[in-house]
């Protein structure tokens, strides 16, 4: 039996316990939850025997539920396929029939729990979710069909088949299975999702996160189905994020808005495997202005993966951590007011044009010129300018004074 089969199986036996009736009568005199789990299947070999291959002929076999007690116990059958691959199976992907041999008339059906297909069937007379009563040292048998439907996956291989209970009824290590074989055998792989952190700095004025969404699909055979992505995002405490998301489509940055707090990704297309290589959906992500963060933050972005069609459980959930910081608006600059002199007034130095760039660039960074590119005054203040005014009407008023000493002597 695989992992994944077994530990389905000890969900629902956790379930059936949870759901008993918590009367006081009920707990002071019910038996422990597994004293029921006292059958056991068995599974007869395959005819006939051979490799199952999509839309082709079918295989049945015998199954008999024993129960060796001395009380009748129900029986609910749960059958469940435990495919080898990174695809979820359809309920029409697998041929599913089950007839009575030495049991009441019987009818069956398809089901899916947890992305797992299922096989399940039930006495006609009392319809779905109704079990059987296997007497006491007493046996059931029923005649099992199954095979594989045309659009079984191409990038599923074989699978095991286990017979079990969803009512815990059978015994632990009571549930027999059946490995089928698969035509053509393929190598399995599976679907692999990543995120890659590109940047968490300033973007021009706006603090953004830039991320890589990548996927890539391992073995043989691809998706019978398109690939969804939807987004979720969250962080520490209960204000408003304004989270604003974009995706890299068709060249150009897109808008992605969420529908029920989630947001949908562009799909890939069927057909998606190993010679598909590794598929990149960039991403980048800011607060709006509308955001209560009022300081750097630690956001939760996650990605699930799923079939755009069929079932529609998840294949993945990829998370991933990093800090956000909200827009911050930049401080208001004085005026600043140059004095009039008769100087040529000072070009600001390349290293002072350099800082106020990177000034507007990334907010980590401090400087001391201001927006504007002007160099600081230092030294004396706004009065410097009057005195200087007067001093050069002084010299003015020398000059012309001597001007007129030397037109007098000349008259002369």
């Amino acid at each position: 039996m695989s992992v994944r089969t077994a530990a389905a199986i000890a969900v629902v036996a956790g379930v059936v316990t949870t759901l008993l009736p918590l009367s006081a009568t009920t707990v002071s005199a019910a038996p422990a939850a597994d004293d029921h789990a006292v059958l056991r299947t068995e599974m007869g070999a395959p005819v006939p025997s051979g490799p199952l291959s999509r839309g082709g002929a079918t295989e049945t076999f015998d199954l008999t539920v024993k129960n060796p007690t001395g009380k009748a116990v129900e029986y609910k059958p749960w059958l469940l396929l435990d495919p080898k691959g990174p695809s979820l199976l359809d309920e029409n992907d697998v041929v599913f029939k089950v007839e009575a041999v030495d049991a009441p008339a019987t009818k069956s059906s398809v089901g899916g729990q947890d992305g797992e297909w299922q096989g399940l069937f039930s006495p006609s007379a009392k319809g779905p979710g109704a079990g059987f009563d296997i007497p006491a040292n007493g046996k059931m048998t029923w005649k099992v069909t199954i095979g594989l439907g045309a659009n079984y996956p191409t990038n599923n291989g074989d699978f095991n088949f286990t017979a079990t209970s969803y009512n815990n009824s059978v015994a632990p290590g009571g549930a027999d299975s059946h490995l089928f074989k698969v035509d053509p055998q393929i190598k399995t792989g599976e679907l692999k999702t990543w995120f890659k952190q590109v940047n968490w700095g300033q973007d021009g004025q706006e603090p953004r996160a830039h991320l890589d969404l990548n996927y890539q699909a391992t073995g043989d055979g691809t998706f019978g189905t398109a690939l969804a992505t939807s987004l979720t995002l969250s962080h520490p405490g209960a204000q408003n994020a304004d989270f604003r998301l974009q995706a890299l489509i068709d060249g150009r940055w897109q808008d992605v808005n969420a529908k029920d707090s989630r947001y949908e990704l562009p799909r890939i297309a069927k057909g998606f495997g190993a010679a598909s290589g590794v598929h990149t959906q960039p991403l980048r992500l800011s607060l709006g202005k509308d955001t209560k963060l009022t300081k750097r933050t630690v956001i939760t972005m996650e990605a699930e993966v799923r079939q755009a069609e069929g079932s529609t459980w998840p294949l993945m959930t990829v998370p991933v951590q990093f800090p956000l910081a909200p827009i911050t608006e930049p401080a208001p600059t004085e005026p600043t007011t140059n004095p009039t002199t008769t100087t040529p007034s000072p070009t600001p130095s390349s290293a002072v044009q350099q800082a106020v760039a990177t000034s507007t660039g990334n907010s980590n960074v401090t400087t001391t010129g201001s927006s504007t590119g002007s160099l600081a005054t230092t030294g004396a203040g706004s009065s410097t300018g009057l005195y200087a005014g007067l001093a050069a009407a002084l010299v003015a008023l020398g000059a012309a004074a001597a001007w007129l000493g030397r037109r007098r002597r000349t008259n002369a």
